[in-house]
Formats: structure tokens, sequence, C-alpha cells
């Protein structure tokens, strides 16, 4: 292999890892601000257990997904050198305000939660972990503003002298129309998938107590489904709306996400179809009729253009030759069979969430509290279906923009550093990637560890607000 393949694959490995903490950090966040506003309103201690329960849970996903992090921003200047020279005057702006602005407000307040528990009163501790969430919305807009120039960049102007793309209006690139479209999406899937990950969690310990505490993880598994189903409906609407923004920036991604070859009017959704490898032709299985082009453009009689059609108007836009190893010349096309299952795992697995929770809504009513071992295996996977699907999200929008690093701008194939060997590429993946399989263990110990201690004492943090001489204590 290449350095260019084995800087994908490093890419790859590294982004999907990190992105395992990321919705569960943000969805997470707000769940326990929820938990600890309920117990400032109510005094009722139920409350307060699970705050500190599903607090501690955050902690460590939070402090793992900082780590792995930091590690994002080293690998573009090792493997992506041309890339980042290239966009450094347009992400230097979005990715300094995160980090002047955002992750100070988390890694603040997060400390103050930490240690404030006995001397912040109750309103002040619960109006810092708002603040926290906060932060880590204001992270993802900010990130997400860099991420949406690449799929659709706006606001910028290329300079021939220093080859580079220049910002010129700031305010353009935090408010293109992809980024509108998919801050939201993402936002509403972290909430999803920390939902599903209280309701697993909730679940499993729910069948391992009795009595009290049997009766308060009930409890959390109806607000945990009930949060899930809401999200569920929040990112189907957004989903919607982003795939509308995509079939009119990107229609390459969305006819490859599709397997639609040419460009038809009433184009059916396919639920399952065989296509061959190299992405030529297919056979429809199961499909819907008009779908795609209701999800496309609102309208169940709507044209969705198709790949041939698409890579030929390239061709006349772009140039003859893109890419270089991974597309053959002028084909400006996406490997089809990924970006097909990759957008199919994203909403089956969440649906399959959705349907999960609605039966677990069924079968916790009026008190009921199901012991069946069904239940214990819907517990275990109920966390994992939502990161899955983030994932092959993440994916399919990677995938689905293939040849381009930039649409239209700058290929993935320019973007690689001119400098690093194979070896060199091999020697980082394989040293981060056994990192991240030494972190993984720890993450997986310290949730696990720390769900089989179950909740912590009925015991409400003293109020020593006027206490001023006091040393802050760690709450944990």
């Amino acid at each position: 292999m290449d350095p260019l393949d084995l800087a994908r694959w490093q890419f790859g490995i590294i982004t999907v890892y990190h992105f395992l903490f990321v919705p569960i950090t943000i969805g997470l966040s707000a769940i326990v601000a929820g938990y600890e506003t309920a117990w400032v309103r109510t005094r009722n201690p139920v409350w307060l257990r699970l705050t500190k329960f599903f607090g501690k849970l955050f902690l460590i996903n939070f402090a793992l997904g900082v780590v792995t992090g930091i590690v994002q921003e080293f690998q573009f200047g090792m493997n992506w050198s041309d890339y980042s020279r290239f966009v450094g005057d347009i992400f230097g702006a979005p990715l300094a305000v995160e980090g002047l602005l955002a992750f100070f407000l988390e890694s603040t307040f997060l400390g103050l939660w930490i240690f404030g528990w006995d001397r912040l009163s109750p309103r002040l501790h619960a109006t810092c972990i708002w603040l926290v969430h906060l932060g880590t919305l204001f992270s993802a807009y900010f990130i997400l503003a860099a991420n949406s120039w690449m799929q659709h960049p706006v606001g910028y102007s290329y300079n021939p002298k220093t080859g580079r793309a220049e910002l010129h209006d700031f305010f353009a690139v935090l408010l293109n129309k992809v980024q509108l479209a998919t801050f939201p999406h993402v936002v509403m899937s972290a909430y999803l998938t920390a939902a599903a990950f209280v309701l697993g969690v909730s679940l499993w310990s729910m069948q391992r107590n009795e009595g009290a505490v049997k009766e308060i993880f009930r409890r959390a598994v109806r607000t945990g489904a009930a949060l899930l189903l809401v999200a569920g409906v929040g990112v189907a609407i957004t989903g919607d709306i982003s795939g509308k923004i995509m079939t009119e920036v990107q229609p390459m991604k969305m006819a490859a996400a599709e397997g639609l070859y040419d460009t038809q009017t009433k184009a059916p959704f396919s639920i399952l179809e065989w296509g061959s490898l190299n992405g030529e032709h297919h056979t429809s299985i199961i499909e819907v009729p008009g779908l795609l082009s209701f999800l496309g453009t609102g309208s169940f009689n709507g044209e969705i253009k198709g790949v041939n059609q698409l890579r030929a108007e390239y061709q006349a836009k772009y140039g003859a030759d893109p890419g270089q190893k991974y597309y053959s010349p002028g084909n400006y096309t996406p490997m089809i069979p990924v970006t097909y299952w990759s957008f199919r795992f994203m909403i089956g697995l969440g649906l399959l969430a959705a349907a999960i929770a609605i039966a677990i809504l069924f079968v916790t009513r009026r008190g009921r509290a199901p012991n069946s071992r069904w239940w214990t295996r819907a517990a275990i996977a109920l966390p994992l279906l939502p990161v899955a699907a983030n994932s092959f999200g993440w994916i399919f929008t990677e995938i689905g923009r293939q040849p381009w690093a930039v649409f239209g701008v700058m290929t993935t194939a320019q973007g690689v550093s001119p400098s690093v060997s194979a070896f060199d590429v091999w020697t980082s993946m394989i040293l981060l990637t056994l990192l991240y399989a030494v972190l993984a263990v720890i993450e997986v110990k310290l949730l696990l560890t720390t769900i089989k201690a179950g909740l912590p004492e009925d015991a409400p943090p003293a109020d020593d607000s006027d206490d001023l001489d006091r040393p802050l204590a760690f709450a944990y």
C-alpha cells in the first residue's frame, strides 16, 4: 500500500474511534443536567442519585473523548500537510474559536461541577453542568462548520501566488447552508445516542436490583426511552432537510447513496438491491416508488440526477482527471457499495433502536419491570446501535464526497503529505491503533466497574456555600 492508502486508513481509524465518544458526551451532558435540574426543583433524591451515577459515566467518556480528539490534530500535520496548508486560513478561525471559547467553557465549568458539590449552591452547581453542555454544543458547531466547508466551500477565494484558500467571509462559513442542516442533525443524533446509553445501562441495572433501586432505574428506563423517541423524530426531520441540501450541493453523493445510475423523475428508494463492486450496474430487489425523489426534492415527482449524467457533468466542469488512483480518469464516482450500505446501516440501526425503545415503553408501563433475558440482550445492544449508526453516517458523509477532500476544489490525493513515506504512516498507524486498543480496554473496564457499582448512597450534598475558606473537594 502506498502512503495515500495508508493515510486514508489512518484517518478513518482515528476519526471513527474519536467519534464513538463525541455524541455520548454531547447528549449525556444534557441528560445529566436535566436530572440535576429535576433534583434542584423537586429535591427528590432519586434525581440526585441518577445525576451522580450518570455524571460519573459522563466524566469517563468525556476524558477519553478529549484524549482521542487531540490526536486528530496531529495527524493533519503528519499525513495531510498539503491539505492543511491549503485550508489553514479557512480552518484557523472556527477551530481557534472552538478551542478558545467552547473548550474553555467546557473545561472550566466541568471543573467547577466536579469539585463544587459541597461548595456551590445547588442552583449554581446545576448551572455549571448546563454551561458544560452549552460548551459541547459550541464545540460541535465550530468543528462542523469546518467540515461543512469541505462539503460546500463558501466565503473564500483562491490565491494563486500562495496556492492557498483564503478566508474573506467568516460568517458565510459559519452560516453555510450545509452547516445549518448538519448541526441540528448531529445534535439530535447525539441526544438519541445518549438516551440509548441511559436506556441500556438503566435496563441492565434494573434487572439486577430489587426494591427502591430497581424502581429508580425503571424511572430512568422510561425517561431514556421517551427521550430516545423524541430525539429520533428530530433526527428524521433534520435528516430529511440534510438530504435535500445534499441533493442540491452534492448530487453525486445522493446518487451514489441510492445506486441511481440514470436520471429519473419519481425515483424510487431502494430498501435492498444487488450491485456490482465496480459500481457499474445494479438490480433492485425491494424499492419504494417516488420516495427518493421526495427525500431529495420534496416532491414525489421530482428529478434526481443519476451517476452517469453527473459524471459527464463533472467532467465538463472540473476536467478529465481530478484524482489519481482510486478513480479512473474523469470518473468522479465515490465507492458506491460503501456509500449505499453505510447510508442504510445509518438509518436502519437508528430505526432499530427506536423500535426497541417503543417496545420497552410498552413492557414497563404501569410499574412493570420485565426480567426476560431478551431484555438483557436489548440492554447490551441499545448503547451500541446508535454509536454504530453514527459511525456509518460519518463514513457515508466522507466517502460520498470522494474523490474530493474539498468538494470541487481539492482532491484527497492532492492533500496527502508529499514527503511522508509508507513506513512513516505504517509506524504511526500501528502505534496509534495499539494505543487506542489500550484506551478502549480502559474505557470499557471503567464503564463496567462504575455501572456494576450502581447508584451512590442517598445522601444529598451539604450546602456549605457560605464557608468560603473551605477548599474544593473532589466529589467522586
